[in-house]
């Protein structure tokens, strides 16, 4: 190619910063497997355990899966074992995984961004209702998750998706996991430019690829052209983030080395401007740093954020650029915030005149008879599909004008709201107890509780306070960057006994705020108490805002006491 921004810039060496101590890192000469897991992939390349899972354990049952298969290889076709019923979370550290694994399975499927038309959501329908007794949730990952699952079954539910060009092939395990793309790529009025032909073509190029299917850790992937930052860039592995360069017109930023969990850290913004066609290349290059770089000695530091922390954005780029692309990058513009709210519920206008409406279940709650249902509904207002969210959302996609109202009524019949309250719309959990190993406390039903509880008592709260969830520290909720974050763990009643309850978590965001909660020094909350709490604190919100003043903002300058929700405000004043 004759562009400037093409011309090689390889260095003669390009010096790699090494640690004191070895990392088990490829490029550096530390070959040899550091860990039980890094092992597995080595012994065995687990895209091989598809055929084993099809031709031997489905035919053989449970009993016979290779338990290096079970509790690893598995990931890599979507599927974890589940939570055996009625462990309680005071034994979740301390019993083997073995003695937690039920004789049942989670599996995920992957949407990668992916329009889901009529047929796509009545087959996702169906599995949940023949293989899965109904049960079905929408991740913040752009995932449906299912339980119940059993190892005869697979491959069937693997034909079925096949069949609608879905899969299950690495959700899960240390691979590139499913995709967050835009819900209304290509339709959106204000879409700086459409990323899905990127992520089709990543998909294409490497997933199920061997050469990419054995990472130090699991590798997440955003590519969103929206404004609003609706694909989470700010928290994921490797994120394209659409900007507008001055002399080049639309393109993409590229961010590096976001995640959560137990360290959480946001992601680096490089400020470069990438084309639509290079997308895929970039993300080889960061995918393949990550590869041969990354640490793999220890699991807790093996994902591409600690790199990126201790490499710094300039060696990182310069190692990208030099050793992997070949070619500088160029500069560009990258976006400071969200110009809005990214889960897009309600209705907006598209680009061709037509609609997309955005939809809220319940903490992404939904069940095979509503997936069903919903395809019966995009086939009878002749909508073109559904998208899911990185908010546990869904948008309908194409919906006519004079059908939107129609619609909206259909939907509620359903189950599910494009008409949500602000509590509704800004709460998410993760799956919890019920079926996660790592689990300790209740988090779905809970959460919906709250819900419940929070639409009587402040029926007409005027602005989104966001609520996530989580069941254990690794933040699959996010609960980090939320308005009101909560960490599940065992805390102690008045009475002293150990019950249910939750760390706090105040004032983090990304889109429109982009911070980190503040987290209160040794404060809990028990499950049992967690609605008067919500409450306390919504109300000294409410009462010390400044006008315009978002909660983020107030939690992060209010006083600790009222943050707490040991007092209100009035009875500070008084």
């Amino acid at each position: 190619m004759s562009d400037i921004r093409f011309q090689s810039k390889r260095a003669a060496h390009t010096e790699i910063p090494r640690p004191k101590k070895g990392e088990g890192q490829w490029s550096l000469g530390f070959a040899e497997p550091l860990n039980k897991n890094e092992q597995s992939k080595k012994d065995d390349d687990p895209l091989n355990v598809e055929n084993r899972i099809r031709f031997i354990y489905s035919k053989r049952g449970f009993d016979s899966i290779d338990p290096a298969d079970l509790r690893g290889r598995f990931r890599w076709m979507g599927l974890y074992t589940q939570r055996k019923p009625g462990i309680d979370g005071g034994k979740t550290g301390a019993l083997e995984e073995e003695e937690l694994d039920d004789r049942y399975f989670m599996m995920r499927v992957r949407s990668d961004g992916a329009l889901l038309n009529a047929e796509r959501l009545r087959t996702l329908g169906g599995i949940s209702t023949d293989f899965a007794r109904g049960s079905a949730d929408i991740t913040d990952r752009q995932n449906i998750q299912y339980h119940w699952i059993d190892i005869v079954d697979v491959p069937e539910i693997w034909e079925r998706l096949d069949a609608v060009g879905l899969n299950t092939l690495e959700a899960c395990g240390d691979c590139p996991r499913g995709f967050l793309g835009s819900p209304v790529a290509g339709v959106a009025a204000d879409e700086i430019i459409d990323g899905t032909p990127a992520l089709e073509e990543i998909k294409r190029r490497y997933i199920g690829n061997a050469d990419y299917s054995n990472l130090p850790r699991k590798f997440k992937t955003s590519v969103s052209g929206h404004p609003s930052l609706d694909g989470a860039p700010e928290i994921n592995d490797v994120a394209f983030v659409g900007t507008v360069h001055p002399e080049h017109g639309p393109g993409f930023d590229l961010w590096v080395g976001g995640g959560l969990s137990t360290n959480p850290k946001l992601a680096v913004r490089l400020g470069v401007w990438i084309p639509l066609d290079e997308v895929a290349d970039v993300w080889e290059g960061v995918v393949s740093v990550f590869r041969d770089y990354g640490y793999r000695r220890l699991r807790s530091r093996a994902r591409l954020k600690f790199l990126v922390t201790d490499w710094g954005k300039e060696k990182f780029r310069e190692v990208l650029e030099n050793e992997y692309l070949g070619r500088p990058l160029l500069d560009g513009p990258s976006p400071e915030r969200a110009t809005a709210n990214g889960d897009h519920i309600g209705v907006h206008e598209q680009q061709d005149g037509r609609y997309y409406v955005g939809v809220a279940p319940t903490v992404g709650r939904i069940s095979g008879a509503i997936l069903t249902s919903l395809g019966d509904l995009v086939e009878k207002h002749g909508a073109a599909g559904v998208r899911l969210t990185s908010y546990q959302k869904l948008v309908v996609i194409g919906v006519d004008g004079d059908k939107v109202d129609a619609l909206l009524d259909d939907l509620e019949v359903i189950g599910l709201s494009g008409r949500p309250s602000h509590w509704r719309r800004s709460t998410m959990a993760c799956t919890g107890i019920e079926f996660c190993k790592l689990a300790i406390v209740d988090t779905k039903q809970r959460a919906a509780d709250l819900i419940d509880e929070l639409e009587r008592r402040f029926p007409k709260i005027d602005t989104p306070i966001s609520i996530n969830v989580n069941g254990c520290p690794n933040s699959c909720a996010r609960i980090q960057v939320a308005d009101i974050g909560l960490k599940g763990q065992l805390v102690l009643d008045d009475d002293g006994n150990q019950v249910e309850g939750f760390q706090v978590h105040l004032g983090g965001g990304i889109g429109l705020t982009t911070s980190f909660g503040r987290k209160l020094r040794a404060h809990k909350v028990t499950s049992a108490g967690l609605d008067d709490y919500v409450t306390a604190v919504v109300g000294n919100y409410l009462d010390g805002r400044e006008e315009g003043e978002s909660f983020a903002l107030w939690a992060n300058r209010a006083d600790e006491e009222l943050l707490r929700g040991e007092k209100t405000l009035s009875e500070v004043s008084a």
